[in-house]
């Protein structure tokens, strides 16, 4: 498939899922009046600037004379434009992310009203702190499995003496 045809079936689904004739563009702009977005989820401003360049490459292709695909585009270019529409097909694209989140957020905040939102988000997020946290917990494990093995070579070698 081509960058065009590509582009083409992105912007239909944009606008389909967005109700939206500008589609493809107001994919962006929800991306844009959502500031949050870039904080919450991963990928959120490099899938924005590809966007934005893929959209501006389709201007160029469509608006200039003497302007093709073939001087623009790669065919790189078509399978990220192809692996975006599907990752919007699977609910796996950076607004789908978003409100799976925020609605998580809600719904755990509804259910633990007491909780602070910081402590909130260090659940729906692990940091670089609960990441040294679980690499001493698994330490801990590993040693006293170890010593437990230890002792079990030496009973055993003690038993048959």
């Amino acid at each position: 498939m081509s960058f065009m045809d590509s582009y083409k079936r992105l912007e239909k689904l944009c606008g389909d899922l967005l109700n939206d004739d500008r589609r493809v563009s107001a994919y962006i702009d929800e991306m844009i009046n959502t500031p949050d977005g870039r904080h919450l989820v991963i990928g959120w401003d490099e899938d924005l600037k590809q966007l934005k360049y893929y959209r501006w490459i389709r201007n160029k292709i469509v608006h200039e004379p003497d302007c093709t695909e073939v001087d623009l585009c790669t065919n790189c270019d078509t399978v990220w434009i192809d692996d975006f529409y599907l990752r919007i097909m699977n609910q796996t694209d950076p607004l789908a992310q978003y409100h799976k989140i925020r609605q998580k957020r809600v719904v755990h905040n509804h259910n633990n009203k007491q909780e602070k939102p910081t402590e909130n988000y260090r659940k729906v997020y692990h940091t670089e702190t609960d990441k040294g946290n679980n690499l001493r917990g698994c330490l801990h494990t590993s040693v006293a499995f170890l010593m437990y093995l230890i002792i079990a070579v030496v009973i055993i070698y003690l038993w048959k003496r």
